[in-house]
Parts: structure tokens; C-alpha cells; sequence
């Protein structure tokens, strides 16, 4: 087995694509981890925001996460509505696409891949966040742990749906009991000294009290930061085709698992802080610990549970990002299909899976961290209005789907539970939007519209390529007449035979064009009338002519490049095939070690060449 079958896994064939399907338990590591590890950094991103109100600010974290639940549970009845309606995969951008035209599919198409970018960003850098907290010696480090990560991620996602969630369950379900657990024995300590629990092991000091009170202002910019945590639910709707059947069943029976945990989650993380008295520490401060590092060590101290708890988090969060991973190929290759994006996003690799997609999200993930640092919260404010975007147009096209159906019992009820989740959802995306603009969110209110210019730049293309290459019309055999032939020769060896060989094959016509150069001791003109004539006049076959273009200055590719385009102008009826001489090294190393004048040549004769220049390799093996 190679080395390359060992790490990626063996190829699979269409046909076991079945196999490759998944069911409940695999779902929620693949498509909900996103949502549930945001218990991890949800709450914190809310609390941050309020440390300007000192220990104040813990007394308004519950009604926050309460709303942001409200919220939760409207999008979940309306995603179950959804995976209903499109039981082949019915991510936002499908769903506004087919409901709302092809101006919102491609806003929500823009909004959706920005969003699993950051989600695959934020995933790794709070993973490393949490790492960070529990080892602080190693937060220098932190950029370079989060590359690491995304380079794991992407190759287990290489190997197929089935290994990836095979390789996540323990890692999910142990972060999920973990948190269970610090939340049971919290509340239970918590009731045990009559809602006033002492910490286990003294917590850091809150920064002095420099806001009297809460404002508007600051209300909501702490909802929109908080909202981070629903990022994710999309997802299992993105990803229907990937379960086995029932399919739609299956999906629904994996959101609602993963919502009810989520939920458990965020309230029981709030409640705690509340409780315990515990306030987020400013990420930039020196011994920074995480919301979660504060809760564990409040709860049970820096014992072994800590580490197991901390290194589940690290385990979640750096793997939530395959949420982002599971869905972001589906969606190039959904965009691909409608020739919004480059065709090689719709190709299945090896293992049944949209390749190109991961290797396209990596890319950018890793670009994204490097910008940023690898440092949670710059990320934070850039996300979440991607999500809430696609959202709302996912539910406003889902009341269009729903109004264009036959009337039915419960037709009504739909449209109302869609709809009320597009008004909820739009109204929060306005205020993520307007509470985090001046924070960063313009950047991706910019980035938006520029990838929606760049999706319609790609579809005019295709649409130029398409009418250019359609033909209806039976095969022309009109005006057929022999190439001119060119064969630049830099001198007379194997290769040049098989070139020449091969170019008199193809015409009587041939022009051998050899580029002098005065740092030259001589040509091939000496080695001309022995080699070449006197063989090919022995066999009554027409001579070819050699050209020799001399080059003062040592130039090569552009004298060449001339001569080829008035060669092609002086014959405006005729082809001119070029043939091109290449050595093929057998290591890729070896090419460093050659001049590459051939790879030049070729690419800019497709460049300035026009349709009758034809471009031919003649490669010699080494």
C-alpha cells in the first residue's frame, strides 16, 4: 500500500458511495460540533463585551443567552420545515436561489462561503484558545498550533464522510459529557450553598466597574457578539444527501439532538457565570484564561478533571471546524453546478468526496489565521453576519416555497413558522451588522458583493465559452489543407530527430527555426546539409527549410514568438502547428536543473496565439 493510500485512504468507486453514507450519531460530530462547541466561546464573546461594567456585567449575561435561545429555537423549527421541503439538501443558498431568484441565491451563496470560512477559522483559533488558557507558555506559539490543526483537519477530511465521523465521535461526545458534568455538579453546588457558591480555587480579580450602566448600545453589540453561538445550524440542511435513508428523518433527528444540547449548554454556561460570580478576562492581558478554563477551576479546581475538560475543548473546538469542512464543498460544487464557480469544484476525488472544495477552504482558513494572528476574538467580529444573512434569506424563500405549494393543511402554519424566523433572523442580521461594523463586520460587508461581482464575472465566462463552442452543424471538411509546420531547434540531437520525424508526418511543409545567439561558437547550419538533407533527399521527400534568426542580444523566446505570429499572418488561410521539443525529467527536481524556455514558449503561444495556432508537445523520456 502507498504511502499516499495509507494517510488518504484507499480510492473508492461510485458504487460504494453507499457505504459512504452516515447516520444519527456520525451526523452530530460532522454537522453540529460548529454549533456546540460555541458553549465554548459563545457566552465569553457576550461577557467581553461587558467588562466594562466591571462584575456588573455577569447579572446580564442570562436575559442575553436568552434571547439568543428564543432565537435558537425559531431557527431550529424553521430548519426541520426545511429539511422537510428539500429532502435532497436544501441549504440557503438552494432555497433562495429556486424561491427568490438569482440574485438572493448568489447573496446568500457569497454570505454562506464567507461564513464556513471564518467557521473553520474561529473553530481552530478558540481550540488553540483553550490550549493557550490551560498552558500559557505556549501562547506565543499560538499561530503555528493553528495551522497544525488545519492541516490534520484536512486530511482526515480527505479520507470521506464515514472516517471523518468516525474519527470525531469520541472527541465530540467527550467534550459534550465533560460540559454536562461541569454544569450538573455547578447547579448542584450552587443550590448546595443557597444560590451563593464559593470557588474552589480563587479566580482572577474584574477589571474596576468604568460604565455605570448598560445602554442600548452596548446591549446589543453584546447580543450580536453572543449570537457567534448560533452559527453551524445550517448546517445538517446544507448536508441532507449525506445521511442514509430516511434521509430527511435522519437529518431532523440530528438537529434536534444538537439543538436541545446546545441549548443545555449555552444556559448552563451562562447560569454558572452568573452564579459563581465568574466575569470574562480581556484576551489581551497577561495570563489569559478563557470563560470555560474560569468555570472548570471554580467548579473543581486544576485537578485531573480540569485537564480532561480543557483538553476536550481544545479536542471540540479545533475540530468544530469541520463543520465548515462537511458543507463548504457541497456549496461550491451546489454553485458550480449553476456555473457560478469554476467547473473543477463539481469533480468527486478519490474517496466520493468535492476535493477541490477542502483544498480551497484550507487556503483560505490558513490566510485568514495568519492575518488575524490565530487571536479568537479579532476573528469574532467578522462572524456571524454571513450566517444570519443566509438565514434570512433561507426562510424568506421558504414562505415563497411554501406559497407557491397547492393549498394543504398546515400550509398556513409553515408559512407563518418560516416567516417568523425571516423577520427574527433579518432583524438580528441588521443588528450584528450595525453593533459590529466599525469592529471589523464592514470587512465582510465588503467582501460580499465583491464575490458576488466575481461569481458573475465566472458565469459570463462560461456563458462566452458555451455559445462560443456550441455547434449544431455536421463536421466541416471544407478548405482542409496540410499545417504550416514550425520546430524551433536549438540543435541537432534525439529529440529534434523525433520532432522532425513527427513534423514530416503532418506536411511537406516545414520550417526548422533556429535562434543564433552571437555567444554561440556556431549553429546547426554545419551539421544541416549531413544530418537532415542528404537522408531526407535519399527518400524523394520534400526539404524542410531552416531559418536561422540571429539574436544580438541573446534573445530567444521573442524572437521566436515574432517569427511564429508573421508567419501566422502572412498565411491568414492556413494552421501553423508548432511543435515544441520537451525533455521529461524522471524526478521533479530534475527540472530545476534545465531551463524551462519550452513551458514559456507554450504559454505564450496559447496567450497572443489565435485558433490557428496549434500547439504540439514532443516529449523525449528520460
Amino acid at each position: 500500500m502507498s504511502i499516499r493510500d495509507r494517510v488518504l485512504g484507499k480510492p473508492l468507486a461510485t458504487s460504494e458511495e453507499r457505504g459512504e453514507q452516515i447516520g444519527v450519531a456520525a451526523g452530530i460530530p460532522i454537522f453540529g460540533l460548529d454549533a456546540l462547541t460555541s458553549a465554548a466561546y459563545g457566552p465569553e464573546a457576550a461577557l467581553s463585551l461587558l467588562i466594562p461594567l466591571g462584575m456588573l456585567g455577569t447579572t446580564y449575561i442570562l436575559p442575553i443567552i436568552t434571547s439568543i435561545l428564543i432565537l435558537l429555537v425559531i431557527v431550529f423549527f424553521s430548519y426541520r420545515q426545511t429539511i422537510a421541503a428539500y429532502p435532497n439538501g436544501g441549504g440557503s443558498y438552494t432555497v433562495a436561489s429556486e424561491n427568490l431568484g438569482e440574485g438572493a441565491g448568489l447573496l446568500a451563496a457569497a454570505a454562506l462561503m464567507i461564513d464556513y470560512i471564518l467557521t473553520a477559522a474561529v473553530g481552530i483559533s478558540a481550540g488553540v484558545t483553550a490550549l493557550t488558557s490551560a498552558v500559557p507558555s505556549l501562547q506565543p506559539h499560538t499561530l503555528a498550533f493553528c495551522l497544525l490543526i488545519l492541516a490534520i483537519l484536512a486530511v482526515v477530511n480527505l479520507r470521506g464522510v464515514k472516517d471523518t465521523g468516525a474519527a470525531f465521535i469520541l472527541p465530540t461526545f467527550l467534550f459534550i459529557g465533560t460540559l454536562l458534568i461541569l454544569i450538573g455538579v455547578g447547579a448542584y453546588k450552587t443550590f448546595a450553598a443557597g444560590g451563593h457558591p464559593v470557588p474552589v480555587e480563587a479566580m482572577p480579580p474584574a477589571l474596576p466597574q468604568t460604565v455605570k450602566f448598560l445602554g442600548l448600545w452596548l446591549l446589543l453589540k453584546a447580543f450580536s457578539s453572543g449570537c457567534a453561538a448560533m452559527t453551524g445550524v445550517e448546517a445538517v440542511s446544507n448536508g441532507v444527501m449525506a445521511f442514509g435513508e430516511p434521509r430527511a428523518k435522519k437529518a431532523q433527528v440530528t438537529l434536534t439532538v444538537i439543538i436541545a444540547i446546545l441549548i443545555v449548554l449555552l444556559y448552563g454556561t451562562a447560569w454558572l457565570s452568573k452564579h459563581y460570580g465568574i466575569m470574562a478576562m480581556n484576551p489581551d492581558a497577561t495570563g489569559y484564561q478563557s470563560l470555560l478554563s474560569l468555570l472548570v477551576t471554580a467548579v473543581f479546581g486544576r485537578g485531573w478533571f480540569y485537564f480532561l475538560t480543557m483538553g476536550s475543548v481544545l479536542l471540540a473546538l479545533a475540530l468544530s471546524a469541520n463543520t465548515a469542512f462537511a458543507d463548504f464543498p457541497r456549496l461550491t460544487r451546489a454553485i458550480a453546478m449553476q456555473d457560478y464557480l469554476p467547473h473543477v469544484f463539481i469533480l468527486r476525488g478519490r474517496r466520493l468526496l468535492f476535493s477541490h472544495g477542502v483544498y480551497a477552504l484550507t487556503v483560505f482558513t490558513a490566510i485568514i489565521l495568519i492575518l488575524f494572528g490565530g487571536v479568537t476574538d479579532r476573528l469574532i467580529p467578522l462572524y456571524a453576519i454571513g450566517a444570519f444573512l443566509a438565514f434570512t434569506l433561507s426562510q424568506a424563500g421558504m414562505v415563497v416555497h411554501w406559497n407557491k405549494q397547492e393549498a394543504h393543511q398546515g400550509r398556513a402554519w409553515h408559512m407563518f413558522v418560516n416567516g417568523i424566523g425571516a423577520v427574527a433572523t433579518g432583524i438580528t442580521t441588521c443588528i450584528v451588522l450595525a453593533s459590529k461594523f466599525m469592529s471589523g463586520a464592514w470587512v465582510t460587508a465588503l467582501l460580499i458583493p465583491c464575490l458576488i461581482l466575481l461569481m458573475h464575472s465566472i458565469k459570463r465566462h462560461y456563458s462566452r465559452v458555451h455559445n462560443e463552442m456550441r455547434e449544431m452543424t455536421p463536421l466541416n471538411l471544407s478548405n482542409l489543407e496540410q499545417p504550416l509546420v514550425v520546430i524551433p531547434m536549438a540543435g541537432w540531437n534525439k529529440i529534434s530527430e523525433k520532432a522532425l520525424r513527427f513534423g514530416l508526418l503532418l506536411s511537406k511543409e516545414i520550417k526548422v527555426v533556429h535562434v543564433h545567439s552571437e555567444d554561440e561558437s556556431h549553429g546547426i547550419e554545419e551539421e544541416w546539409e549531413q544530418r537532415v538533407l542528404v537522408p531526407i533527399r535519399e527518400q524523394g521527400m520534400t526539404d524542410p527549410e531552416l531559418v536561422t534568426i540571429p539574436s544580438n542580444f541573446r534573445f530567444i523566446i521573442s524572437p521566436l514568438m515574432d517569427y511564429i505570429l508573421a508567419l501566422e499572418e502572412e498565411h491568414p488561410g492556413r494552421k501553423v502547428a508548432v511543435l515544441l521539443p520537451e525533455l521529461v525529467v524522471k524526478h521533479w527536481w530534475e527540472n530545476a536543473l534545465h531551463n524551462q524556455r519550452v513551458q514559456l514558449l507554450k504559454l505564450l503561444l496559447l496567450v497572443r496565439g489565435s485558433q490557428r495556432i496549434v500547439v504540439v508537445n514532443i516529449p523525449w523520456y528520460l
